[in-house]
């Protein structure tokens, strides 16, 4: 396995996540106990979960988890899904499973930094840039212009980590229309699917209307649940997960049964999660543009289109790496300045910075960001 590059944005993570005082650069929802996840059991519930049998799982996962992750799409039954530690280990075996040394892939970009390294570190990359001047959005004719004859695979992500855009439903349905004339899988980075602002509607997942898409899904960021380490792929094609079912024996090999678990509790009470963070979402933006608002001199705000993170632009004069290292050192808020979305595809804009807002407790960090701004930028 060739070796990768160091995972900037992770190693950043490494240094200030907990050490920081706010937090306001999290890409998940905000999470909860494992009293209050228990108490939305139902007693057989919660007698399953405190005399589960601690041996292996299944690689596959647990079927009656996999039943109830196939309920949150429309076509998928439980055999369409293979449950994985994590997201992460999710897209690092697609990308193995579906690219070799002579394809082509082509990716979005500013985008989580595994989307892009993994499939370089396998094959020839492309990258098409969203365009905030178009509200972030992607141009399908500079993608079709993209394709090779070598193309085997478009990875997308929508709710977008960083901008928070979600795709038009029109030109979503003309990349999978682009997809299927060209037989090229479609990798659909889902895992804030169903994380809304302002009711803006939801895309349908990848593998619901595509036959070679694949949904990534996973606890951590809509249901703000990442230390259960569950992620998921939705797909189709049942020979392509037996694929990856065998990669995943040289990794987790399976998931850890409480999680698996809890997972199945959670997932029963999705509804109910995703309203609450939801609500979260929306207050939370509200306070947001209220900070920003104050300080349009230094700062240009958009509201994105769903997730819990968002892009906007720095306008000071020192540059926004200054900006977030004397911020997070001065007044102990943390934010992602744009060098962590580096490409090394094609140049990306460098005067933004992640902010969440997925998270309770953000009143906090707002004050002392506004503080640190009023001593330091007006």
């Amino acid at each position: 396995m060739p070796l990768l590059p160091d995972f900037k944005l992770e190693t950043y993570f490494s240094k200030w996540e907990f050490s920081a005082r706010y937090h306001m650069t999290a890409s998940d929802a905000q999470s909860m106990t494992m009293a209050e996840l228990l108490a939305m059991a139902t007693p057989e519930q919660r007698r399953e979960h405190e005399t589960l049998w601690l041996g292996y799982s299944e690689t596959f996962g647990n079927p009656e988890l996999r039943a109830i992750i196939a309920g949150l799409y429309g076509q998928m039954q439980g055999a369409d899904i293979l449950c994985f530690a994590g997201a992460e280990e999710g897209i690092y075996i697609a990308m193995h499973a579906l690219l070799d040394k002579g394809d082509h892939a082509i990716v979005v970009t500013p985008n989580y930094q595994s989307a892009e390294t993994i499939p370089l570190s396998i094959c020839d990359v492309s990258a098409v840039a969203l365009d905030p001047d178009d509200g972030w959005s992607l141009d399908i004719d500079a993608v079709a212009a993209t394709i090779r004859p070598n193309t085997r695979l478009i990875s997308i992500n929508f709710p977008h980590n960083p901008t928070g855009k979600v795709l038009e439903r029109e030109r979503f349905d003309a990349l999978v229309e682009l997809c299927r004339r060209h037989g090229i899988w479609l990798f659909s980075d889902e895992v804030y699917r169903g994380l809304t602002v302002e009711d803006k509607p939801l895309l349908p997942a990848a593998a619901d209307v595509y036959e070679r898409g694949l949904s990534l899904g996973v606890m951590s960021k809509a249901y703000g649940l990442p230390g259960l380490r569950i992620g998921w792929i939705a797909c189709r094609d049942h020979a392509l997960l037996s694929k990856m079912e065998r990669m995943k024996h040289y990794l987790s090999i399976c998931n850890a049964g409480p999680s698996e678990s809890l997972a199945k509790i959670a997932l029963l009470n999705a509804d109910r999660i995703l309203d609450c963070n939801n609500r979260l979402i929306a207050s939370n933006l509200v306070k947001l543009k209220g900070l920003f608002s104050e300080f349009e001199h230094l700062f240009d705000w958009y509201t994105p289109d769903g997730g819990c993170v968002c892009y906007p632009r720095y306008k000071g004069a020192d540059g926004v790496e200054a900006f977030a290292r004397d911020l997070v050192e001065q007044a102990g808020v943390l934010l992602l300045p744009a060098s962590l979305y580096h490409s090394d595809l094609h140049p990306t804009p460098g005067d933004r910075f992640r902010i969440g807002f997925g998270r309770a407790n953000i009143d906090e960090g707002i004050a002392a960001m506004r503080s640190y701004l009023l001593r330091n930028r007006v």
